[in-house]
């Protein structure tokens, strides 16, 4: 099968605020319109605003801005079909900064000032585990398309839904439990967990570390890197040092492409390579690390643009009309957040008792783009993630295999002229 065109390349689009929509929410609510099924009523009610914050620029501000683009693009379907219960949707989506001290006053002015109708979550457990207590003491639905950290669902929350196939504690199981499946000649001896200081990044090497150290895979190194780290020359040398078989390095983005090139600078290159996150990002990441550096890299994804799941050819399509190319997958789980919430609000029937929208989703399986959804009582979805591969320049989804895109696997990294 030739390789897919990998996920990535993008024209940046803005959301445009309108300065009435709050006006226009507020006036709606003092004239107690409901949405009940009454369409003439929500049309006259004006417009369903949404709020969310997202890091459009700082540390995460790669995936932010995707997952923006998600959102526009779900808005633009949803208002093309008549929008929510006959009333267009209005996005109101702020800039975080990534940092956890702003999404809190985000959210609080979301609320507060904005008086948005409904929220959705910004991008990784660090931001979303402030945000989401917000949405939660205001007694909110918080439908979030990223911040799978376990942490997001021990607290109890009962307004807060995820909703990528599994929390991130399990994202890699799937490419684990096939690394541990190999002969024992192929499979590697030893592994290290080089991981970003980060609720989403720790949880998913620990996962993965779990299933290998009880197939008998010794760790020989693991250490966790602050956020701020620029300079990867230290950990580089201590792996080196150590020589592992495997790496995996539980990243975001800016740290996944910095570890490699210290790794290409110091001529260490373990025969196995996992990451996290950044080799998701298509363009952004085989620019960063150069293509000739991608082969072989292994990560777990949750969307693949040729999935035959509902509605996952419209918004390829939409993507590509209104932004160019394929969507990355940050923009996809976007997408399915709002497929989350718009199947809450049609399910109900309303916008007025947020428990009702958490109850419905409690107790109802969601089609999206990235498959059915359903949650346990603490938000938490149960599902096992696609595997992806560089291969070849492009990004080859090579497990499950009922949805992979090719029956080749690259045994092992290969960058460089070792390809």
């Amino acid at each position: 099968m030739a390789p897919l065109p990998h996920p990535g390349g993008r024209v940046r689009a803005s959301v445009t605020l309108i300065a009435a929509v709050a006006a226009l929410s507020l006036a709606a609510s003092a004239c107690g319109i409901g949405g009940g099924g009454d369409e003439a009523g929500e049309q006259d009610a004006g417009p369903i605003t949404i709020g969310a914050s997202l890091p459009l620029t700082g540390e995460f501000s790669q995936p932010g801005q995707a997952a923006k683009e998600g959102y526009e693009v779900w808005q633009e379907m949803v208002n093309a079909e008549g929008g929510l219960l006959g009333r267009q949707v209005e996005l109101i989506i702020k800039d975080d900064a990534s940092n956890q001290n702003t999404i809190v006053a985000d959210y609080n002015a979301l609320i507060s000032q904005d008086n948005v109708d409904l929220l959705l979550g910004t991008f990784s457990s660090l931001l979303n585990l402030p945000a989401s207590a917000v949405a939660e003491r205001n007694q909110m639905l918080y439908v979030e398309p990223a911040g799978g950290s376990p942490e997001m669902f021990n607290r109890g929350f009962e307004y807060l839904f995820f909703t990528q196939q599994a929390p991130v504690d399990r994202q890699g199981q799937v490419f684990a439990e096939w690394l541990i499946s190999l002969p024992e000649d192929q499979r590697p001896k030893t592994a290290a967990y080089p991981t970003l200081d980060d609720p989403f990044a720790i949880p998913t090497s620990e996962g993965i570390e779990e299933i290998l150290v009880d197939a008998g895979i010794e760790t020989v190194y693991r250490e966790t890197y602050a956020i701020d780290t620029k300079n990867f020359d230290t950990i580089v040398n201590r792996l080196k040092a150590e020589q592992p078989d495997l790496v995996v390095n539980g990243a975001i983005f800016e740290d996944g492409i910095g570890l490699i090139r210290a790794m290409r600078k110091a001529g260490f290159a373990p025969g196995w390579l996992y990451q996290s996150t950044a080799p998701s990002l298509g363009d952004q990441y085989a620019e960063g690390i150069g293509p000739e550096n991608t082969e072989g890299v292994m990560f777990a994804i949750s969307h693949a643009p040729e999935a035959e799941t509902p509605g996952n050819e419209e918004f390829v399509a939409k993507y590509d009309e209104m932004l160019g190319g394929l969507p990355p997958e940050d923009a996809a789980d976007a997408f399915a957040s709002g497929q989350v919430l718009q199947a809450a609000v049609e399910g109900v029937g309303s916008i007025e008792d947020q428990a009702a929208l958490a109850d419905w989703l409690r107790e109802n399986e969601v089609e999206t783009i990235l498959g059915p959804l359903s949650w346990d009582e603490t938000g938490a979805t149960e599902g096992d993630f696609l595997v992806g591969q560089w291969q070849d320049g492009q990004v080859e989804y090579v497990l499950p295999e009922e949805a992979a895109t090719t029956d080749h696997i690259v045994m092992g990294w290969k960058p460089g002229d070792a390809n």
